[in-house]
């Protein structure tokens, strides 16, 4: 049975200045519990049979506003318990200690979210939910001023089919969904969302092929970027996008966030020493010759790194260093390809594509993969396995061979 909630008139009770106190009477099950109001009146101004406030009451728009705000907090609080199918009192009902629903648009959460990760400067976790949002507005032609009961799985099913007409992988939609799920279950938890109008117990994300691909190159590609590339046109960007992607791959792997950040400080000794940012884990790599050149090639226009990307005088925070960083990162990987396609690279070649080629060449070199996922800082051998190429079918034909 549900309760009811009513406002009444309290003449049980004389204040000082001869008014009653108005009072909250919430019934269920033959059980009632009276909560003030903060408000008194003169009992002329109430409708004892209607129970309400008579017309010619002062102030009664404010004080219809108080009494109606009470009322919805606590039937909201009953609709949440409904849904939740948990059993609940009127002791339960005037619990403080229950926290009161406080619903809000998909958008307005997204973005207290996103201020949150800046404010706590988590500026990855920021990205990841400013790009889902911005995906959805998309999605939504800006329309995104919903609760997040209207997501379900009609809504996700057709958001799906919409992302994979852009041409997104399946990588990319398998992100795109986890944090939007993310970002559900975090509206629950905050009581901005109903735990009853959770799709994703019926719409599975696990569906989508999130294999990672290999993205490593030959040897004989990665030294064509080395010896043959003359960097092309007048694009801004366009030596320095060969310069990192050359001096990733000699110089273990390192990924386009760490080389951005790299300073003086980090060359000791003549090896390369920096934590890594991703996964905390400290890594000391020797620099080849080709590598130091690279270095002494931009050591006058740095601006406080070794490589002019970041501007010690004007990316100060984690927010504005990360922002920059991502600027740039697209306009290298651009690049990336434009030289690719000079060279006859025929690969999607990125700054990454020189991490997992470094770790690939190695392992056909024969080195041990417990060396090499030092070399990358991976914390297990599993994720370094990710990265190793595939044996070609040259190699399978002759390993073949050898069965009879």
């Amino acid at each position: 049975m549900n309760a009811t909630v009513n406002v009444v008139c309290y003449t049980s009770k004389i204040l000082s200045n001869g008014e009653h106190p108005l009072m909250l009477r919430i019934c269920k099950n033959g059980k009632k519990k009276y909560q003030s109001l903060g408000i008194s009146i003169n009992p002329k101004y109430w409708d004892f049979k209607k129970n309400t406030l008579k017309a010619c009451c002062p102030n009664k728009e404010y004080i219809q506003k108080i009494i109606l705000n009470k009322q919805m907090e606590f039937q909201q609080r009953m609709l949440q318990l409904t849904c939740e199918q948990k059993d609940y009192t009127v002791s339960t009902l005037l619990n403080k200690d229950c926290a009161t629903f406080k619903l809000k648009t998909v958008e307005e959460f997204y973005c207290n979210l996103i201020e949150q990760y800046a404010c706590e400067n988590k500026c990855g976790n920021r990205l990841i939910y400013k790009g889902s949002l911005n995906s959805i507005k998309t999605f939504t032609k800006g329309k995104l001023d919903i609760p997040f009961s209207d997501i379900n799985t009609m809504w996700l099913t057709k958001y799906e089919k919409w992302l994979r007409s852009k041409g997104n992988k399946e990588t990319t939609i398998s992100l795109l969904f986890r944090t939007l799920r993310s970002a559900y279950n975090k509206a629950i938890n905050a009581k901005c969302a109903r735990a009853s109008d959770y799709p994703f117990n019926e719409y599975k994300i696990n569906k989508f092929n999130t294999t990672t691909q290999k993205r490593a190159i030959a040897k004989t590609d990665i030294l064509k970027f080395i010896t043959e590339v003359q960097p092309i046109g007048k694009q801004q960007y366009m030596e320095l996008s060969k310069d990192i992607f050359v001096f990733s791959y000699l110089c273990g792997g390192i990924n386009f966030t760490d080389i951005a950040n790299l300073t003086n400080e980090n060359i000791q000794s003549g090896r390369l020493h920096y934590i890594r940012q991703k996964t905390g884990k400290q890594i000391k790599i020797g620099i080849p010759q080709e590598a130091m050149q690279i270095i002494e090639k931009y050591s006058k226009t740095g601006k406080g790194y070794l490589f002019p990307i970041l501007d010690s005088k004007v990316h100060k925070t984690a927010l504005q260093k990360q922002n920059r960083i991502h600027k740039i990162l697209g306009k290298v990987n651009k690049n990336l390809k434009l030289l690719a396609a000079q060279l006859g690279v025929e690969a999607n070649v990125t700054t990454y594509v020189a991490r997992h080629s470094f770790a690939s060449v190695l392992k056909k070199s024969g080195v041990n993969i417990a060396l090499i996922s030092e070399a990358l800082g991976h914390s297990d051998l599993a994720t370094t396995q990710i990265y190793l190429d595939s044996f070609d079918n040259e190699q399978v034909d002759d390993a073949m061979k050898n069965l009879l």
